[in-house]
């Protein structure tokens, strides 16, 4: 089937001014091909032109860079999948000291071994940030047992990034350009905010553009900071639909790391925040009415980033987006594009039903702790609600988020009003392996405690 670039250039164009998205970049693999798509500014101050050849901040795609990496070191034979970390960083600690030789590279790469996403960590501009993160992080509680759950974390993707760095001599970044970006032919991608001063590069936006651009430590780098065009992105995931190999035919990774990567290491229970059934090595799994796929999303300083791969098709679909209703965007063109390229289905937007069923949240009610967060779920006559508040060294990153809770099934909720809006934020009801209930809130799981 060609790709009629007019036609989905007309769509993007409709759909991102309808969603009030300033600049949004397009790309799709196809057939063998990317096609990249460009709509709308760059920044609305200057009224640059977003350009096919424009980078935004991609966040957490960081990640699969990073496991990608990783992945290269398994196939070199410097590093096994279930070595623990502390034999390749016998700095590495948690408070807990059993749990620490309890986490391998495998959990760290899956999200199961129970590191925080809320540690962000200043540890200068140097090229011992890695270093200095992972001292830092000893400190630092984990938010449920190693093994116990899958929960979604950054702090253990930057310990990865300093086992890279470890094993090749070579800073992160400086191993992502020679190991990746070099043999993929990627010239619109770079780690550091400076290196995107010699490109088009994305602002993002609330109500105009953000008063800065990029405010996230150099140490976020392997959980968070990739800067990137949306072709980029597909010739990324090319590599890796491609079973390993770069277009010019040299390989980059073996079958066997790429089939590992796309391998179920973990089940989700919040199938909605990345509309992710489960966790492979780096990715994230999808089953779209039997039809299998993986991606991952990235969110950094009001930007955004969405990557779906359908193997099958021998398709992939990016978008980056600077601002507006993006989540909405992506739903109603990655709806049409996958329906039309792949045969994909993909479900609408998370939503209580019109008729919530009845539920008894007594069980769930409580209170729940990790580093860095305290949630609340109470119930009364007024109805159930949920207090999401950040402490400690966290206190002052957001007021207290509070919204209503509204009843999905008996262990999932729909969070409405308050800052959400016309939104709804899952939040998801489970139980950790060692049988303390958790609460889920944007993937992370929050132990029970009182």
């Amino acid at each position: 089937m060609s790709f009629e670039i007019d036609r989905w250039q007309a769509r993007l164009d409709e759909l991102r001014a309808a969603h009030r998205v300033p600049g949004a970049a397009l790309a799709v693999l196809t057939g063998g091909s990317v096609h990249e798509l460009a709509s709308g500014v760059l920044h609305q101050g200057t009224g640059v032109e977003v350009t096919t050849d424009s980078v935004f901040l991609a966040g957490s795609l960081a990640k699969l860079y990073t496991a990608t990496l990783v992945m290269r070191l398994v196939d070199s034979g410097d590093l096994e999948l279930d070595t623990p970390v502390v034999s390749v960083l016998p700095e590495f600690g948690t408070p807990d000291p059993e749990a620490t030789g309890a986490i391998t590279i495998r959990r760290l790469l899956s999200h199961t071994a129970g590191m925080t996403n809320d540690f962000t960590y200043d540890s200068g501009r140097g090229d011992d940030c890695l270093a200095r993160y992972v001292e830092a992080v000893k400190e630092v509680p984990l938010d449920c047992p190693p093994g116990t759950a899958l929960s979604y974390g950054s702090a253990g993707y930057a310990v990865l990034g300093r086992v890279i760095e470890v094993l090749t001599g070579q800073t992160w970044d400086q191993a992502l350009k020679d190991r990746l970006f070099v043999p993929l032919g990627l010239e619109h991608s770079m780690t550091l905010p400076e290196e995107a001063l010699r490109f088009r590069a994305a602002m993002g936006h609330l109500d105009g553009p953000a008063p800065v651009w990029d405010l996230m430590p150099r140490s976020a780098g392997p959980y968070g900071r990739v800067i990137v065009s949306a072709g980029d992105v597909a010739r990324f995931a090319q590599m890796h639909l491609n079973g390993g190999l770069a277009r010019d035919g040299s390989r980059v990774l073996s079958t066997e790391a790429v089939a590992a990567m796309q391998r179920r290491h973990a089940d989700s229970p919040d199938k909605w925040s990345m509309s992710a059934d489960g966790w492979g090595l780096g990715w994230t799994l999808h089953d779209w009415n039997g039809v299998a796929g993986y991606g991952h999303d990235g969110s950094a300083v009001t930007q955004h980033a969405y990557l779906r791969v359908i193997p099958h098709a021998g398709v992939a679909v990016v978008l980056l987006a600077n601002g507006g209703a993006f989540s909405r965007l992506y739903a109603d063109l990655f709806g049409e594009l996958l329906a039309e390229l792949a045969g994909v289905r993909m479900p609408p937007p998370f939503a209580p039903p019109a008729d919530p069923p009845a539920v008894d949240l007594a069980p769930w009610t409580g209170t729940y702790k990790r580093a860095g967060v305290v949630t609340t779920i109470t119930q009364d006559d007024r109805g159930a609600r949920i207090r999401y508040e950040f402490v400690d060294g966290m206190k002052d990153f957001s007021p207290p988020l509070e919204a209503e809770l509204t009843p999905v099934s008996p262990t999932v909720f729909a969070a409405s009003g308050g800052p959400f809006g016309d939104d709804h934020l899952p939040v998801v009801f489970a139980t950790l392996a060692d049988g303390t209930p958790c609460v889920y809130v944007s993937m992370r799981a929050t132990p029970k405690v009182a």
